[in-house]
């Protein structure tokens, strides 16, 4: 059955606010037109539906049946099309702080502290787009949150986390299988973050106990994914300090052994060299970079 395709919209406001009306010369007026544009539409409209629309009285205008029937369903449509646009558009609305980057970040060091930033900026809203392994800015983002040494071309930077590097297990497997040094993680699964450069190679090889084989064991692409296995007990994690501090607090992890090397890679906020922020995007930085120096 083939459909019947959409009428412009314009016939589609001319039906409806001559509906209301029940008269061309007043919907003239709120559509600031002459009355013989607004008859000319609904002529057109009720040509391109095939049926009419109104009934021509000695004293105005009468909906038929057909159009009785149609008008709430053109004011539903003319009503959400409004509101939609008000909401996305309208003269007051403040457009949301476009942020990409790390779902770890976000999900274990960024979000416990927002509701700060909702209290000094109850009018800022803040739209954060997860991004894995990012290499190019993307030119509709405000300013991203990346993991490496801080150095990309054409990029301003400032540094958000301070890292050391140490595995973290749950409870429950430390104690079933207490270990007592570094090369003793072997005893279990070690779990791996992909994009990393300093992994479980790195760490055992800073211990001195670069004789475990660390190149078997579950791989993913967030932080998150290793953590989260480590808490049930799947595994054991190489950690980065900023974002377990909750979950070691909260004795959903435990640190092994007490040797935490330091990690040259750490999150930091960046945008675009010579780009100047939205005021709104710029309370957001400012706001970011205090909170890294408080939890420095």
């Amino acid at each position: 059955m083939n459909q019947k395709a959409l009428p412009p919209l314009n016939w589609l406001r001319a039906f409806e606010v001559s509906a209301r009306y029940l008269n061309f010369t007043h919907a003239a007026d709120e559509l600031h037109l002459t009355q013989g544009a607004v008859s000319q539409q609904i002529r057109q409209l009720e040509s391109h539906l095939g049926v009419a629309l109104f009934k021509r009285l000695p004293r105005g205008l009468g909906l038929t049946e057909e159009g009785q029937s149609y008008l709430p369903v053109v004011q539903d449509a003319i009503t959400r099309l409004a509101v939609g646009t008000n909401e996305i558009f309208g003269q007051h609305k403040r457009r949301p702080i476009k942020v990409r980057g790390s779902l770890s970040f976000l999900h274990f060091w960024l979000a416990p502290k927002l509701a700060d930033f909702r209290r000094a900026h109850p009018h800022l809203d803040i739209r954060y787009i997860s991004n894995l392994w990012v290499k190019e800015l993307d030119g509709e983002d405000d300013v991203e949150i990346r993991w490496g040494h801080g150095h990309w071309p054409g990029l301003v930077s400032q540094r958000l986390t301070w890292d050391t590097l140490f595995p973290v297990c749950s409870p429950q497997l430390i104690a079933d299988l207490p270990l007592q040094e570094p090369r003793d993680v072997a005893r279990h699964p070690l779990l791996h973050v992909l994009g990393y450069e300093e992994g479980w190679g790195y760490w055992l090889k800073r211990v001195g106990a670069d004789d475990v084989d660390f190149s078997t064991g579950p791989q993913f692409d967030t932080l998150v994914s290793t953590l989260r296995l480590a808490e049930l007990g799947q595994g054991i994690a190489l950690a980065r300090s900023s974002m377990v501090e909750d979950l070691l607090r909260e004795g959903r992890l435990v640190e092994l052994f007490d040797q935490r090397i330091e990690a040259s890679e750490s999150f930091y906020l960046v945008h675009g060299t010579g780009t100047k922020l939205h005021p709104d995007a710029s309370a957001f930085a400012t706001w970011l970079v205090a909170q890294a120096h408080r939890y420095k």
